[in-house]
């Protein structure tokens, strides 16, 4: 049996498991998928062994493990995140006529999970469902922001710095200087340092527990997002913003 085929036939048994909340036993499940008892077995034994499947060894059903709920939880979260915060970073994009990022932590690297579009033109490399890097990007310094330093060291020791500009953070001391400042101030800026020509300013949304579970930028070209714009206008209203969607998430000062 091939790699690939096992890895298959393993989601095939996660499937049918699925549909079995109560749990199934071994002969019925199968003859559900259509392999012998032997090798759903074997693939059973492995799947236990990571906690993907359980075993109730009085009735001898086989359902699915809590491993799954564990990698769910981050496509859980971000579709409440994006849920309970769109209508606050669209008020938001109406208000500023800038572009907003709504982004979360994913192994290390910023994800795009949700954009809104001004009225205005900006030519920016984001789409939903890419990535960008944590070192040169704000939304990236306030989720570094909030990690515990073990995930810290872990996240900037896997980090390539790259000079994407003639501004961007080249070393992990810088970063750690610019980290300090993002959890002092409650904001952090991308000041040219990802894309040539766009200024960015993000903010951190918390959860019930006071973590911070993502963050969200205001984005425009540096002749629109001056750094007196973002002083006058801008910190204010993100700060706002951020404060009202942790608010719905449970989040108490």
């Amino acid at each position: 049996m091939s790699n690939v085929q096992s890895l298959e036939r393993a989601l095939t048994l996660l499937n049918v498991l699925s549909e079995y909340p109560e749990g199934i036993q071994i002969t019925r499940l199968s003859e559900q998928v259509g392999l012998s008892k032997s090798t759903t077995h074997r693939l059973l034994a492995t799947l236990v062994h990571m906690n993907y499947v359980v075993k109730d060894e009085e009735t001898e059903k086989y359902k699915l493990g809590f491993q799954l709920i564990y990698l769910s939880r981050n496509i859980l979260n971000s579709i409440d995140v994006i849920q309970i915060a769109r209508p606050f970073l669209e008020k938001l994009c109406h208000d500023v006529n800038e572009t907003i990022h709504l982004c979360i932590d994913d192994n290390g690297e910023v994800m795009y999970i949700d954009k809104i579009e001004s009225n205005q033109t900006i030519r920016m490399f984001s789409r939903i469902g890419s990535r960008a890097p944590m070192y040169c990007t704000g939304v990236g310094k306030v989720l570094l922001s909030g990690m515990s330093e073990e995930t810290y060291r872990k996240v900037v020791s896997g980090i390539d710095f790259v000079a994407r500009t003639a501004k961007t953070i080249t070393s992990a001391d810088a970063l750690a200087e610019e980290v300090a400042l993002v959890k002092n101030q409650g904001y952090a800026l991308d000041n040219i340092e990802n894309e040539e020509g766009i200024r960015c300013i993000a903010a951190p949304i918390f959860d019930f527990q006071g973590k911070i579970i993502a963050s969200f930028s205001i984005s425009g070209p540096s002749n629109r997002i001056t750094m007196e714009r973002v002083q006058d206008e801008l910190v204010r209203r993100i700060r706002e913003t951020s404060q009202e969607i942790s608010r719905q998430l449970g989040y108490r000062v």
